[in-house]
């Protein structure tokens, strides 16, 4: 278990190279969902995600062989994206393994950074690459499972602990591999331990809620647009985190997720990828269970999307 003096080790290590994002109450979303909300902007960090901690806490944990050798991350698209930039930034060279259905832009913005960038049919094959690639020499970054990427994800929660108002109640957090939430609920826990921290997941990316209707992680199929929170599984040490530190993990259709988007552009002013979008749906959720009284932070976890993508899901679904 990641506890909080890795955490804060993280933050000390990273923090010439990312931004302190944010943490600021949102009056659009506490009209929206009738309770106090304080959003913490990821979506603001450099390259877009909450990523950049945990791709610079690995990097800069390295060795000088390891650096030398040269590091691979698979990734949905935000993982490699920040991978990519920070490599480039900390003189690593990186490679970035995606399916083709991630965005055209994070494979874009992959090449860009400098990152040498291989394309696979699906999010299984780019695991199966990335880990042959691994074998071979490189420096596997994984997006989830390692302690080192899970405490720098989790100084999002360290300065959430930090910065948000006394009363904040329940977190809500996305989850993919689960790399995020376990970091986040670590620091939670140990700084502010009355905070319910919840999960969301969208339908067609369920590898945590299935990890724990099985008691341990399991293969999922994946058929979520939301390829950012597509993992095939997640981890053992996620798996172990989200078991002993998370309230629950609701899980919402894409449909949701988008329209959460559309929300967040209107009521809060905020470009977000549906990855966060479907923390206004899982919200609702969280606040139907808990009842009157809650304060909810909401993890705003990227806002690497374009407009022609949301609109073509809005399109998709009869969104207005």
């Amino acid at each position: 278990m990641i506890g909080i003096f890795e955490i804060e080790a993280a933050a000390g290590l990273i923090a010439p190279h990312v931004v302190r994002t944010p943490t600021v109450p949102s009056p659009g979303l506490g009209a929206l969902l009738g309770v106090p909300v304080t959003t913490k902007l990821e979506l603001l960090q450099r390259t877009g995600s909450f990523k950049a901690r945990g791709a610079a806490a690995k990097l800069l944990s390295l060795s000088a062989a390891e650096r030398a050798a040269g590091v691979v991350a698979v990734s949905g698209g935000n993982h490699g994206i920040a991978l990519a930039v920070m490599a480039a930034a900390l003189d690593v060279k990186a490679t970035v393994v995606m399916p083709r259905t991630a965005p055209a832009r994070s494979r874009a913005l992959a090449e860009e950074a400098g990152a040498s960038l291989r394309l696979t049919d699906g999010m299984d094959g780019a695991f199966e690459l990335g880990m042959r690639l691994a074998d071979e020499g490189l420096t596997l970054v994984h997006p989830f499972d390692d302690p080192a990427v899970i405490a720098g994800q989790g100084t999002v929660g360290l300065e959430l602990a930090e910065d948000a108002a006394e009363e904040l109640t329940d977190v809500v957090v996305s989850i993919g591999g689960g790399g995020l939430i376990s970091g986040i609920a670590a620091a939670l826990r140990a700084r502010r331990p009355g905070v319910r921290v919840w999960g969301v997941e969208t339908a067609g990316a369920e590898a945590m809620s299935a990890a724990l209707a099985a008691g341990g992680p399991v293969p999922v199929p994946l058929s979520s647009l939301v390829t950012t929170l597509s993992a095939p599984t997640v981890s053992r040490l996620t798996y172990d985190h989200a078991a002993k530190l998370v309230e629950d993990v609701l899980v919402v259709p894409d449909h949701e997720a988008v329209q959460g988007c559309l929300d967040l552009s209107t009521h809060a002013k905020l470009w977000a990828e549906p990855a966060a979008g479907c923390l206004l749906p899982a919200a609702r959720e969280v606040l139907s269970r808990v009842g009157p009284g809650a304060h909810l932070g909401l993890v705003v976890c990227g806002g690497n999307t374009t407009l022609a993508e949301v609109t073509g899901w809005a399109e998709r679904f009869g969104l207005g």
